[in-house]
């Protein structure tokens, strides 16, 4: 008799909960992007189509600055992330396990697994400390918060690239009498460069949509994006909101798509 793979398509009612999954998160996020082209005020009316309020958002001097502020943000707390989480994914993987090796995976994913509101209210006692100490309240605040929580999101594609990196192309450029710094220049670093970038992306978009912590630790006149947007929605809905909401997920997709197209040319020269 023949034996069978197991297909999880073979169920009954797969195809229709499989639907159903996929309705439930993506439906939302299209009437969204359809009503933000509606010439109406309404967010539930289709009157027309029109770039109405794109060009509200656009004229916006508020929305241009919050945006600007969440895209620097991001921008500087990714890099720093993917910096710290890439030394310390080469840390817990090229060495030898040791005693406690399992505690630092847990140190270092714990923000994962915390509610953010904990993360949140513990940065905010320790920046209000340094703030009545130092006077400081620029937003470095906001970039070391974003940085913290970041970091174990960034960590984990990294150190899953490092632990399914062949060790033996290590071994051979150090039997070639290559140093330490030369083989990870030019054998580690090369092959961890999708990991990397995957750690970035997602500590980027992670960044850019926070709001918990962002909340906690910000001082007056220190908007991001998504705080603006949650204070205008609780004075009312506005059709503008859809605009920027619509904006907000496009970096979202373009990182996904960029990423997806790297990693099938990648692995398409290995």
């Amino acid at each position: 008799m023949a034996r069978r793979d197991f297909a999880a398509s073979r169920f009954p009612g797969f195809a229709s909960v499989t639907f159903l999954v996929f309705a439930a998160l993506y439906l939302p996020i299209i009437l969204l992007v359809a009503y933000s082209f509606n010439s109406g005020e309404s967010i539930a009316i289709w009157e027309g189509f029109s770039f109405r309020w794109y060009l509200a958002a656009w004229g916006n001097a508020t929305v241009r600055e919050v945006t600007l502020r969440s895209l620097t943000i991001a921008s500087l707390a990714s890099v720093i992330a993917t910096l710290v989480a890439t030394m310390a994914a080469l840390g817990t993987t090229r060495r030898r396990r040791t005693r406690g090796q399992g505690l630092i995976y847990l140190m270092i994913n714990q923000p994962l697994m915390a509610p953010e509101i904990v993360t949140a209210v513990a940065l905010l006692m320790v920046f209000a400390s340094v703030r009545v100490t130092t006077g400081y309240q620029g937003p470095g605040y906001l970039i070391l918060a974003h940085t913290a929580f970041c970091i174990p999101f960034a960590y984990l594609p990294i150190r899953a690239r490092l632990e399914g990196m062949d060790r033996s192309l290590e071994m051979a450029a150090s039997d070639l009498y290559a140093t330490p710094w030369q083989a990870f220049r030019h054998v580690t670093l090369p092959l961890l460069v999708p990991g990397i970038l995957a750690g970035l992306m997602l500590a980027f978009v992670t960044s850019l949509d926070d709001v918990v912590i962002t909340l906690f630790v910000k001082s007056a006149g220190q908007d991001t994006l998504p705080t603006y947007m949650l204070a205008q929605l609780r004075r009312s809905v506005s059709a503008e909101m859809n605009a920027i909401s619509t904006l907000l997920l496009l970096p979202s997709v373009v990182t996904l798509v960029a990423f997806l197209l790297l990693t099938r040319k990648r692995d398409r020269r290995e």
